[in-house]
């Protein structure tokens, strides 16, 4: 605990992020936290410090970090134009459920009211996409709401925190005590409400597990497997929450996300169970709020979630669970298992659709996004992570890609583009002996294309697999099924991808044909650094068949 001697404000919060964990901070730097810069300029590579190029990469990258270790992802802009670029990461950050604390440097206290040079008012800017935002106006109380930050951003359902310090606070010096590192806290599975589920599944002939959301870790993950394989049941992963269960697993059901199986829709349809361990039941898990009827579902409906507003938000279930993943997946292993349970044959043919519809149909179009994602998870290890921006492009990647190691898929739940890269980046930093792929369309890479620099900077082998269609695709999808032909605003103009990635110092190809992918891929991978793949498709081919 040290309180020896004063400190500045930038050194106090500097001290505190160590003390709590951070070991990466991610930033644009600004003249708002000068202070800070020169404390972390002391620690070296005890606290890596990440320069990027945009303050939404340097943002999304940090709640990509947080997603990864669990622990809240740090990301450092100044005043407004920072704070407004950052606020998409944060927004991200949100809807992932993945803790991060965003510092803002702000105008010194004594021009602060005025509308002064780049002013902006925390609170109410980033009130309804983080869990909690504060300004701190004297340095003595750093050690304090650091302290908060990092606790708020990671108990109960995860999510982004913004802390706003005048230029002046962090350049102020105070003798203040460092703060406890921080504990998160999670609610407990009250064993009434155990008794109360096995009793639902006893009484159940066609259960259905969904389990994705934030706060999974490995164990949980490991105990939902032995949990389901014990009982025969199967498991369909929420909206890109597919590696909370390796797909390999007999239990293995699916993907309720996007452009979804019609075999696993009908499934959540005739379940006489549904019980749901951390997905919010949003809008994409539940098929346009199709699949279960609002508010009272035909199903039975457990929902187990950290935060209490979400349980009956939408859906009022029969047994609502106030309860941290974690905590409830390992209970659920201790649950006695099911003794011939009568929806055997229902789980084997659930596993077995999903089979079957992941594996890619014949090709069409002269380069086959269904057959490029087949080689890639022949070619790459078990523990590659996978990220991906928004877009079309990501159906056949969440269809054909087989997640087989938890914490192995970054995606954006709330559907932003131009996570991917940044997202791998920021993978890559936090796992560097895993494998990383960023998977993103033209579109969604030039929202932060400008992050293949970073990568660069840092020497970061991340392999980034373009789709190159010329189009706003997802968009251009919805333009034709509402208003045929009457194409308007999705044609894009694009550079050379490939000859981009040769100008920022990472390696570079083109691929327009299926057979010249798994050439170019093995290039790739031998790269030194960073490389990027861009594979031109056929415009006309906007999702995959079925």
């Amino acid at each position: 605990m040290r309180a020896a001697g004063p400190r500045s404000g930038g050194r106090i919060l500097v001290d505190q992020l160590r003390l709590h964990g951070a070991d990466a901070v991610f930033c644009v730097p600004g003249e708002s936290f000068l202070e800070v810069l020169d404390a972390l300029y002391d620690l070296g590579e005890a606290v890596r410090l990440v320069v990027c190029r945009q303050e939404g990469g340097a943002a999304a990258m940090a709640g990509a970090y947080g997603r990864v270790t669990g622990r809240p992802g740090v990301c450092l802009v100044s005043r407004a134009p920072g704070a407004t670029n950052a606020a998409s990461g944060v927004d991200m950050a949100f809807r992932d459920s993945a803790p991060m604390l965003l510092v803002v440097g702000l105008v010194p206290r004594a021009v602060a009211g005025r509308e002064a040079f780049q002013e902006l008012d925390v609170g109410p800017f980033f009130g309804q996409m983080a869990k909690w935002a504060a300004r701190v106006d004297d340095p003595a109380r750093l050690p304090e709401l650091v302290a908060r930050a990092f606790e708020v951003a990671t108990s109960g359902r995860p999510g982004p925190v913004v802390l706003g310090v005048p230029e002046d606070v962090l350049a102020a010096e105070a003798e203040v005590a460092d703060a406890r590192v921080y504990r998160p806290v999670q609610p407990s599975p009250d064993p009434a409400d155990l008794e109360r589920l096995g009793a639902l599944l006893a009484a159940a002939r066609r259960p259905l597990v969904l389990a994705g959301g934030g706060g999974w870790t490995a164990a949980a993950s490991a105990d939902l497997r032995a949990f389901a394989e014990a009982s025969e049941l199967p498991v369909a992963a929420s909206w890109r929450s597919q590696d909370v269960l390796d797909n390999r697993s007999p239990s293995y059901a699916g993907h309720a996300g996007l452009a979804a199986d019609p075999r696993l829709a009908e499934r959540v349809r005739a379940a006489d169970l549904l019980v749901a361990v951390g997905p919010r039941l949003g809008e994409i898990t539940t098929g346009g709020y199709r699949l279960l009827d609002v508010p009272r579902p035909r199903q039975r409906l457990v929902h187990v979630h950290p935060d209490l507003a979400e349980l009956g938000r939408v859906y009022q279930p029969d047994l609502p669970v106030n309860a941290g993943v974690a905590g409830v997946a390992a209970a659920l292993r201790d649950l006695p298992p099911a003794a011939n349970p009568p929806w055997s044959a229902w789980t084997t043919q659930a596993h077995q659709d999903y089979l079957a519809w992941s594996e890619p149909p014949p090709g069409v179009a002269a380069l086959d996004l269904a057959r490029v994602v087949a080689v890639l998870r022949e070619r790459l290890p078990d523990d590659t992570i996978v990220a991906n921006g928004a877009g079309n492009f990501s159906i056949w990647l969440h269809r054909f890609w087989r997640y087989t190691s938890f914490g192995s898929q970054l995606g954006p739940r709330g559907g932003a583009m131009g996570y991917g890269l940044p997202a791998a980046v920021a993978a890559k930093l936090a796992c560097p002996d895993r494998p990383v792929v960023a998977v993103t369309g033209d579109g969604d890479f030039l929202m932060t294309g400008q992050e293949l620099a970073t990568a660069v900077r840092h020497a970061l082998p991340v392999l980034v697999v373009l789709v190159n269609n010329g189009l706003y695709g997802t968009i251009r999808m919805h333009q034709e099924r509402a208003h045929p032909g009457r194409m308007v605003g999705t044609d894009l103009v694009n550079p050379d991808f490939a000859a981009l990635a040769r100008a920022y110092g990472a390696h570079g190809e083109v691929v327009e044909r299926t057979g010249e992918f798994p050439a170019a891929l093995d290039r790739a991978l031998a790269s030194a650094g960073p490389a990027l793949l861009e594979l031109r498709t056929d415009p006309g081919v906007l999702r995959p068949p079925g």
